[in-house]
């Protein structure tokens, strides 16, 4: 059983890897086909939205399913459709067929990061200790390896659709390389409702309230997690002067702290307990934030992003985590519920910032954001309200030892 959890969370890592290089191809990608297709940046952004319904779309589609099936069946076919998804960008040829090929980008890729989730949670609770904020690392570290790749490919002109198909097989041949090492599905709980499907039984049962509030949470967090990629570097270059150059590491600074971040939250949820995680990191955020906002100088405001990326490292997969724990039956369906809620918190966030920049300086608008996270600081009891709880909270069992 040792063995089938190690080489478990090692295909997970392989996902989330996955997903992040996926959806960074088509990021790095973005540029050479707009101009392409020949749309404008307004028209661009009508289409990114089809991205994001598609992703919703594929969350709530596949929760259900994860549940029923069980994540070892549901995270291959999501990975494959996701695979072949990826070269349709790259053969579109009006504003039309691009809106058609994000909205299946959108819809694959949502329905893999909800199963790979489940999967995970899966894992999770066979470590009996926290071990979620990794896999999200291994995410943003996808979307590194796709971004040089992207910088290799375009520097020697390489057409879209060659180096999309060519990744698109290569992901493909990962993706059926991996599919062994998934955990087999976890058997059934016995309750009175033993002769009704796991999918049936979910379905019947009243969604926990404490879903709905980890959800809005999601939702909060991502929201201003979308805040630091679409206005950090915007911030630095309209409000303290920087040239392009310089405004661009507001971003880097962020990012690369999330990733150290995620990759050193577990050791310290299983320490502290998720709800410190969360607590003490939407603090932290908050506090990177007001930072940033109303630092004079350009070196004090990237040491405020650093920190506001530190503090939102952890939180989110705190929150998929929870979710995922309170009703092992239900799983992928309670998934899909928090990420579907907080994927829709991104796509928020430029149609909330934007408009308020009208009424305000831009930095002051943060502090939108700077409120949430303090809402995510004062009710971060909630991932260990109820009598389900992750592992960290309050499990004294000892974890599986690792290889």
């Amino acid at each position: 059983m040792e063995r089938s959890l190690r080489v478990g969370r090692l295909a997970t890592f392989v996902y989330f890897t996955l997903c992040g290089f996926i959806l960074g191809m088509w990021i790095v990608h973005i540029p050479t086909i707009e101009q392409r297709v020949g749309i404008s940046h307004a028209v661009l952004g009508w289409l990114l939205l089809l991205l994001g319904g598609g992703a919703f779309a594929g969350m709530q589609l596949i929760g259900p399913l994860s549940d029923r099936f069980g994540a070892r069946k549901v995270v291959p076919v999501s990975a494959v459709l996701s695979c072949a998804a990826l070269v349709l960008p790259g053969l579109a040829t009006s504003p039309w067929t691009l809106g058609a090929a994000l909205f299946v980008l959108g819809c694959t890729t949502g329905c893999l990061d909800v199963a790979m989730n489940a999967h995970a949670v899966q894992v999770e609770r066979g470590y009996g200790r926290p071990v979620m904020s990794a896999f999200h690392a291994m995410f943003s570290i996808g979307g590194v390896f796709a971004a040089l790749v992207g910088a290799f490919t375009l520097g020697r002109e390489w057409s879209p659709a060659v180096t999309l198909g060519a990744m698109a097989a290569l992901s493909l041949v990962v993706t059926l390389v991996a599919v062994p090492a998934l955990m087999p599905p976890e058997a059934a709980p016995v309750d009175a409702d033993a002769g009704a499907g796991a999918g049936e039984k979910s379905a019947r049962r009243p969604v926990p309230r404490r879903i709905w509030i980890m959800a809005a949470l999601a939702l909060m967090l991502m929201l201003s997690e979308g805040v630091a990629g679409d206005w950090s570097a915007l911030h630095l270059k309209d409000v303290l002067d920087a040239s392009p150059s310089t405004a661009a590491f507001a971003y880097g600074a962020f990012a690369t702290a999330m990733t150290i971040g995620r990759l050193l939250a577990d050791p310290v949820a299983a320490r502290f307990g998720p709800v410190a995680i969360l607590r003490y990191g939407s603090g932290a955020a908050a506090a990177g934030l007001v930072l940033a906002a109303l630092s004079p100088t350009i070196p004090v405001a990237l040491i405020g992003w650093t920190v506001f990326g530190i503090g939102l490292s952890g939180t989110i997969p705190q929150l998929f985590s929870a979710a995922g724990h309170i009703d092992p039956a239900a799983a992928g369906t309670n998934v899909s519920r928090v990420a579907g809620l907080g994927y829709i918190g991104i796509l928020a966030g430029p149609a909330v910032i934007g408009p308020m920049t009208h009424f305000m300086p831009l930095n002051l608008t943060f502090f939108l954001p700077v409120a949430f996270c303090v809402i995510a600081c004062l009710t971060a009891p909630i991932l260990t309200s109820g009598e389900t709880r992750a592992p960290g909270a309050t499990s004294k069992e000892p974890a599986p030892q690792e290889a």
